[in-house]
């Protein structure tokens, strides 16, 4: 396996110059854990790496740390030296979601990648609005999205080419294949988007047969799989964290756990673009501060009422405009703690270095 299988191009190597030149070595991560990294090295070999404080300190947040997909400079340990991570080299895509729960922080799923998969279903985990967002994600990320409608065989076959056009009118950018896992069918399709040097993201709910899909790409068990639940047709399998897995007949697959939660950590300038149709339509709203609910008139109510414009389109256009308003206000209060904090790390450092000053006077005796 050399550095191209694993995805490094002359832009990689025009940015690395400077640090080979001090006799590091490139290297991509292919796990992550709370101590330390598993990477591939040109020649294929698997090692752990550590990263260095300055790497942590100069990240302005957690997603500019090092994350599962990235290239990165390192220095070789010798006899019982860490091998360290001293640079992570700039990304060429980023698949990242608002990390979950409070925070207004980005939380990387996959660097570098070509492809995102996403895998849903027919049944119970079908769920447009959750799939508009994954969309709005990929867009940003710069990579393209295939959507794998998978366990087919648990559905009747309108009802998945039903929910795989549904998705399909979503955003024209994706590729929609109807899959089974375990009867491995469209897998044949999916391997086609695999060559040498791509890296495909694999990111869905949990349960459903994402690990599966791995398997049968890579060919063994390479993740573990339980059974399907009775009741709620769910594997009982999820993957327990972010994985690179290469591929024998080229490529490499990111597995990822079960993400139900994917909410925006994006900005006002991507949604109205990813949202244009609807904008286009407000710009014709009587008032300029219209809330495009039950103002009076609104354009998009009108549109929506004789059938211009999808009801839940709408809908998903007003909860996203709530959500970012809530995240820049999360960031809003996370900035304020943190120039707060930097405030009284200066005071600590001021106050001790007048303390060092004052003890070596002592020490010399000076009045």
């Amino acid at each position: 396996m050399t550095l191209r299988d694993l995805g490094w191009n002359p832009d990689f190597e025009t940015a690395f110059a400077p640090y080979r030149a001090k006799g590091w070595v490139p290297a991509r991560l292919i796990r992550e854990s709370p101590i330390n990294f598993g990477a591939f090295l040109g020649d294929g070999e698997e090692i752990d790496v550590v990263l260095c404080g300055r790497v942590w300190h100069e990240a302005t947040c957690d997603a500019d740390l090092p994350a599962v997909g990235d290239w990165v400079a390192v220095e070789p340990g010798h006899e019982n030296q860490d091998h360290v991570i001293r640079a992570r080299l700039p990304r060429k895509s980023c698949f990242s979601r608002k990390m979950p729960g409070n925070s207004s922080q980005a939380q990387v799923i996959g660097a570098n990648i070509d492809i995102v998969a996403v895998v849903t279903e027919a049944g119970p985990d079908f769920n447009l609005r959750r799939m508009e967002r994954y969309f709005l994600l990929i867009e940003r990320s710069g990579a393209k999205a295939v959507v794998l409608l998978n366990k087919s065989d648990l559905y009747p076959a309108t009802q998945n080419r039903q929910a795989a056009a549904r998705i399909a009118a979503l955003w024209d950018g994706a590729t929609v294949h109807v899959t089974s896992a375990l009867k491995g069918d469209g897998l044949p399709i999916l391997r086609k988007h695999l060559k040498k040097g791509v890296t495909m993201c694999i990111v869905g709910s949990s349960g459903v047969g994402k690990s599966t899909l791995v398997n049968q790409l890579h060919g063994e068990e390479w993740q573990w799989t339980g059974e399907v639940n009775e009741t709620t047709g769910k594997g009982r399998h999820t993957t327990a964290s972010r994985e690179l897995v290469p591929l024998p007949g080229g490529g490499m697959l990111i597995d990822n756990p079960g993400m139900r939660e994917i909410q925006m950590w994006t900005d006002e300038t991507t949604l109205r673009e990813s949202f244009s149709d609807v904008e286009a339509i407000a710009a014709s709203c009587k008032y300029a501060n219209c809330g495009h609910r039950n103002d009076a008139g609104c354009a998009i109510r009108a549109a929506v009422e004789s059938g211009a414009l999808d009801a839940a389109r709408h809908e998903h256009f007003l909860n996203l405009e709530h959500e970012i308003a809530a995240l820049k206000k999360r960031a809003d209060k996370r900035q304020i703690a943190v120039e707060r904090w930097a405030k009284r790390n200066r005071r600590v450092k001021a106050r001790n270095l007048n303390d060092r000053i004052q003890l070596e006077r002592d020490e010399r005796g000076d009045l």
